[in-house]
């Protein structure tokens, strides 16, 4: 049962760390983490493998909605190719019987999209598990005692790649990553122009969607992979 005293205790330790922007250097520096648009079909095979050949990238997300299992296995599975090919997890949103079916490297639930146990038991021990956790330190550590692999807070920027109804502040990151050793995802309006506020509070990873997929996905790319390589360094 979720105990009131627990947020006000996260609330106060978030407030210690309210101005702490420092990056914590045990931790590995942070990691691209790209999420499709909602249309993957059509040429966008070619414009996936252009972005993944334009830098680092550590993940991608399958991300599609109101469409039948047989036609979203049907365009995920040339896109997976292009992902094992170059050492990419490939990531499935929200779905977890659409990631067994395609044996994905892991999947990513909503808070309505069921229990990361359920899901581990599905998918089993190696497959990734995220979780979003919006703008709730209650919900990351809830995910966290649930076995989640990631935990993903946004949004932090104003988006249009879906309906904002939560809003985080680098803050949070900061409390997470110095409390918790499970990494953390920033999402949510990111692009190379805002990011660094983001890496600096200690987001493990950035996901990036219309930041990449608006325009030239090779330079927007080569843009995130040339400021995060700039942290490495700091």
């Amino acid at each position: 049962m979720h105990d009131p005293e627990d947020d006000l205790e996260a609330d106060n330790a978030l407030e210690g760390f309210a101005d702490q922007f420092e990056r914590d250097d045990r931790r590995p520096a942070c990691q691209l983490y790209l999420v499709s648009p909602l249309d993957v079909s059509g040429a966008f095979a070619d414009r996936l493998a252009r972005a993944l050949d334009a830098g680092p990238v550590a993940a991608f997300q399958f991300r599609v909605k109101d469409m039948d299992q047989h036609a979203a296995a049907r365009l995920a599975e040339p896109l997976q190719r292009l992902c094992a090919d170059r050492e990419v997890a490939f990531i499935v949103n929200d779905s977890v019987s659409l990631a067994k079916r395609l044996g994905a490297d892991g999947v990513h639930l909503g808070q309505e999209d069921g229990d990361p146990r359920e899901a581990r038991a599905t998918l089993g021990p190696a497959v990734q598990i995220g979780v979003t956790c919006h703008d709730s330190r209650h919900l990351a550590m809830g995910a966290g005692e649930a076995g989640a692999d990631y935990v993903a807070f946004g949004s932090f920027y104003p988006t249009t790649t879906k309906e904002v109804r939560h809003r985080a502040e680098p803050a949070i990151l900061s409390w997470w990553t110095t409390l918790f050793e499970l990494p953390c995802v920033a999402i949510g309006g990111i692009t190379p122009a805002n990011a660094q506020p983001l890496i600096d509070a200690g987001a493990d990873f950035l996901a990036v969607s219309g930041s990449v997929w608006n325009g030239d996905e090779a330079a927007a790319v080569r843009a995130f992979a040339e400021l995060l390589a700039q942290g490495k360094t700091r």
